[in-house]
């Protein structure tokens, strides 16, 4: 039985990640628009004539076409759809947190509509003056959402809506259960952490107070290998720099 190609012609799309691949080309993970996470072939880009290595690089808005008839597609034509966003220190390590958060997360071909504006909305939000944290917990919050995994941020376990002064265990599987105090092991925040959580713009306080919650919501869906990242982060907590990003204490 032959398999249909399926063609995408100037499709809008974002590199996640790259490799080498034989003697010239590259191995491309894509964040494209409509057909989510896609893996391309970019036969000769590494060669010494190839105008695509310089394009095919993270953060650089592109509209690529491409022919697949397999897991694999075959890049035809890459052209930049805008300037490149410009990250940098910190902000840098986010981004390539976001996407490698979408490697792990993500299966190919398999669409969900909306994450490719909400994956534009971030790297926007890097390359301005949006606090870090903030930018960071929306697009958790949001992605786990449009995976379906999303986070219950009105009621807790018993049906009872949240209280912003009462102390919750989250559980990510079962929701907010009422604890004592904050000394409850497992991820513990206020019911006002959680309901900050639930508005369309988050608050650095709600930020910065749900970076332990949001890493242990992600946990079973990224699985046992350490990220990359957060040995980059540690480096960052290592030099006294802030630290807004996910844990790296627990890498």
């Amino acid at each position: 039985m032959t398999t249909q190609p399926r063609d995408a012609s100037l499709e809008p799309g974002f590199i996640l990640h790259t490799r080498a691949y034989r003697d010239t080309s590259l191995l491309l993970e894509v964040l494209s628009r409509s057909h989510g996470r896609v893996g391309l072939v970019a036969r000769g880009a590494r060669s010494r004539k190839s105008r695509m290595a310089g394009l095919l690089q993270p953060f650089q808005p592109l509209a690529l076409s491409w022919r697949s008839r397999g897991e694999m597609g075959a890049l035809r034509q890459v052209e930049p759809a805008g300037r490149p966003f410009t990250l940098k220190g910190r902000r840098l390590v986010s981004g390539l947190y976001a996407n490698e958060l979408l490697l792990r997360l993500l299966g190919r071909e398999d669409p969900h509509p909306g994450l490719f504006e909400h994956y534009l909305n971030l790297l926007e939000a890097l390359a301005e003056t949006v606090p870090e944290a903030v930018a960071l917990r929306g697009f958790e919050r949001d992605l786990l959402g449009l995976l379906g995994y999303g986070l219950a941020l009105a009621r807790d376990t018993e049906d009872d809506p949240l209280v912003p002064t009462q102390w919750y265990r989250y559980d990510p599987t079962r929701g907010a259960m009422p604890v004592a105090g904050p000394e409850t092991t497992g991820p513990v925040v206020r019911g006002e952490t959680l309901l900050g959580l639930a508005e369309p713009v988050i608050t650095e306080a709600t930020a910065r107070a749900s970076r332990d919650l949001m890493r242990a919501a992600l946990q079973p869906h990224i699985g046992h290998r350490p990220l990359k990242t957060r040995e980059l982060y540690g480096r960052y907590t290592a030099r006294g720099d802030p630290d807004h990003g996910p844990s790296s204490r627990q890498s």
